[in-house]
């Protein structure tokens, strides 16, 4: 295994809520600023690798879109599931669907 793939599957496994998100992007703070105030999540359920800050962030954004489908950030998982971007993320919480799946 790749240790890029090796760094993304353990960091989606081992983590209540994984965020691979960029610094500089409005729709990343976004997420994380509802991920990481969410009721029923601590600071510590809440993994973020910000991609811009890393050497490796560019090669992570492209297996994340090999094993995804899906190349923009952020690209978020709870529970080891794939829910998408800031967007999904908003219809998620506006459905209640968020807090059942924090709550898993």
């Amino acid at each position: 295994m790749s240790p890029v793939k090796q760094l993304v599957e353990s960091t989606i496994a081992d983590n209540k809520v994984a965020i691979f998100s960029k610094s500089w992007c409005p729709y990343c703070a976004r997420a994380k600023k509802l991920l990481t105030t969410y009721p029923g999540l601590d600071q510590s359920d809440v993994k973020i690798l910000e991609l811009d800050l890393r050497d490796d962030g560019s090669e992570i954004q492209s297996y994340l879109q090999s094993s995804t489908g899906q190349r923009t950030v952020p690209n978020i998982f709870i529970n080891q599931e794939h829910i998408g971007g800031s967007d999904d993320l908003s219809a998620l919480e506006r459905s209640g669907k968020l807090k059942t799946l924090v709550a898993a």
